[in-house]
């Protein structure tokens, strides 16, 4: 949920190897970009949606990279949009993924479903079920790999090569706008996204 003012503009960013030309509209961040989409760390979530660009069952492919710092790195992708505060999310938190703590290992992947479903409801009323630990973890500080797949209503994430979590949609959206998403205070990465939707 969107709780701070909301920054929208627009900018042309061509990603290498990405096969398009994105044209994104930015809520609540700004953004640097050559090869490298980048966000700044700002209150709130944010998220830059691709224009003109709509999703519904496929794969979503891309690299990203947060930091090791305690609740200062959420960065993923959100899909089947219907407006800037309502959406589905796959989001990491690089923090969590090489702690000793077992319990905030199980807190490295997410989903959620926006505005119903956020994080802190799924943990509290459905613990170990929309989020998980990664393994083997990667480098906190470093890119790794994502592969999304979505067949609504199955979403299956898999980080450099291995699965790290299957759920079911919590929304009844089946298509929407899709972009690179941030949560609270939080900066990010990303580079090479590709989207293949299903035939």
């Amino acid at each position: 949920m969107l709780r701070h003012f909301i920054i929208v503009c627009n900018c042309l960013v061509l990603l290498t190897g990405a096969g398009f030309a994105q044209d994104l509209r930015l809520v609540n961040r700004t953004v640097s970009k050559d090869s490298i989409i980048h966000f700044n760390e700002q209150p709130g979530a944010g998220i830059a949606w691709i224009k003109n660009k709509q999703f519904a069952n496929g794969t979503i492919e891309f690299d990203v990279r947060g930091k090791n710092e305690l609740q200062k790195s959420f960065v993923g992708i959100a899909f089947h949009g219907l407006n800037d505060s309502t959406y589905d999310a796959v989001y990491f938190r690089p923090f969590n993924f090489t702690v000793p703590e077992a319990g905030r290992r199980g807190h490295s992947v997410q989903y959620i479903s926006l505005p119903l479903y956020d994080w802190s409801l799924l943990r509290n009323e459905h613990p170990g079920i929309y989020e998980n630990f990664i393994d083997p973890p990667p480098n906190p500080n470093k890119w790794f790999h994502v592969k999304i797949i979505v067949a609504s209503p199955d979403v299956t994430v898999m980080v450099n090569g291995k699965k790290c979590l299957a759920v079911e949609q919590l929304s009844p959206r089946k298509e929407g706008m899709i972009g690179y998403w941030t949560g609270d205070g939080s900066g990010g990465d990303w580079k090479g996204l590709k989207i293949t939707p299903d035939k």
